[in-house]
């Protein structure tokens, strides 16, 4: 499975679907060439109940039971994928570029949607030391949990940017129970396996400070250090099959500080946002479970140093995590619920705001492999977001599709 796009793979895994292990592929020379992907689209209708929502909040409220409708991919984008694979002087080389297009817009004259290109690197290495990789591509910190998440398949939550449509994907589970791996600019190593033992190791772009809204924290931050993160895992076969990791993520951030009384006093404030994660998936006959925590310090909530900091540059805390379990049944059906939560403190000293503490979902769905590569979805999710104000709002989103490999 060497250089498949990670998010098709998992998906395959996830639909308990006898999907090809490979996707369209032929020779070129001292190349193999590797077509892969997939398409896919939900209805999906959510019902928001509640006429405000906290900063931060994932429930997508406009006003009192405001229902909306909309045409989307889910928590996967669409996409299309090509990786070409050699060996030369005892090395394996690989390239890997891909481009992901939007599902729909809201409105006439746009195109039918936007576009994502969220891969480019290259990879080089041998089984006997390991392999390194340079460029663009799923981040390393949060990775096994989206890629264990039930909702990769479907929709979950629709995020913060609203309920009617017009983005490339949904949030699926991020930020009710993880933070989001996102695509970052790397360089990273990973270690031969060792007898199911693997880690990897990443220097990586480093990112600045955000926030939403610009209510709670600097709208940029910048850094002059690279990030790091890393993770290391075991898995195991048989018929109680499995696999545990932990990881971890740190990067400097400064001039975080934008109440500082001058802008030389803002880019003094200098501090080091950090985060650990911790999951275990195990299978036994038709039964899988997953449990899932992470903790941090300034890296926020819902997407890596987004709200991680007050407008005086203090660091707030926040933690997560999610429990999943799913049954195939006789027919192939995939039949799921999992539940999560993410946590946002606010800062030492910091006075009660809007600002969102709580992100939660219960998700139940049903994955049926119509073919080896097409699977019909159908969820219901029920997120709740609550803020430190007491600030609550709550929103019901039914979908159903289908979304085919390749």
């Amino acid at each position: 499975m060497n250089n498949k796009i990670k998010l098709a793979v998992a998906g395959a895994v996830l639909a308990s679907a006898s999907v090809a292990n490979a996707g369209i592929t032929w020779d070129a020379g001292e190349w193999t060439v590797d077509m892969n992907g997939n398409v896919n689209a939900f209805a999906i209708v959510a019902d928001n109940n509640d006429a405000a929502q906290a900063q931060g909040a994932l429930t997508n409220v406009t006003s009192n039971d405001d229902t909306a409708a909309s045409i989307n991919t889910g928590l996967l984008p669409s996409w299309l994928g090509f990786t070409a694979t050699t060996r030369q002087n005892d090395i394996d080389t690989s390239v890997t570029i891909s481009f992901q297009p939007g599902a729909s817009v809201t409105g006439a004259l746009a195109g039918g949607g936007g576009a994502e290109q969220r891969q480019a690197f290259l990879t080089f290495g041998d089984k006997s030391w390991g392999s390194i990789k340079v460029g663009k591509d799923l981040g390393i910190f949060g990775s096994t949990a989206i890629l264990n998440d039930m909702t990769l398949l479907g929709v979950g939550s629709q995020g913060v940017v609203g309920s009617s449509g017009g983005t490339t994907t949904t949030l699926g589970r991020i930020g009710t129970g993880y933070i989001y791996a996102d695509w970052n600019g790397q360089i990273a190593y990973t270690t031969p396996n060792m007898n199911g033992f693997s880690a990897t190791l990443g220097v990586m772009q480093p990112w600045n400070v955000t926030a939403s809204g610009g209510l709670s924290g600097a709208s940029a931050g910048n850094t002059d250090e690279f990030g790091f993160q890393g993770q290391a895992s075991y898995s195991w076969t048989g018929d109680f099959a499995g696999k545990v990791w932990a990881g971890f993520f740190s990067q400097e951030v400064t001039g975080q500080n934008n109440g500082a009384a001058t802008p030389a006093a803002a880019a003094s404030t200098s501090d080091t946002a950090d985060a650990y994660e911790a999951g275990i998936s195990a299978t036994v006959a038709n039964i899988n479970l997953v449990a899932y925590g992470y903790s941090g310090d300034g890296v926020g909530t819902t997407g890596l140093l987004r709200d991680g900091y007050d407008t005086t540059g203090q660091s707030r805390d926040s933690d997560g995590y999610y429990v999943q379990a799913t049954y195939v049944i006789p027919m192939g059906t995939k039949l799921g619920v999992s539940y999560g939560e993410s946590k946002l403190d606010l800062a030492s000293g910091e006075a009660a705001n809007n600002l969102v503490e709580t992100n939660e979902m219960l998700t139940v769905g049903a994955y049926h492999p119509l073919t080896k590569h097409l699977n019909l979805v159908a969820e219901y999710s029920k997120v709740e977001s609550e803020s430190h104000t007491s600030v609550d709002a709550e929103s019901d989103i039914f979908s159903v599709g289908a979304i085919l490999f390749f």
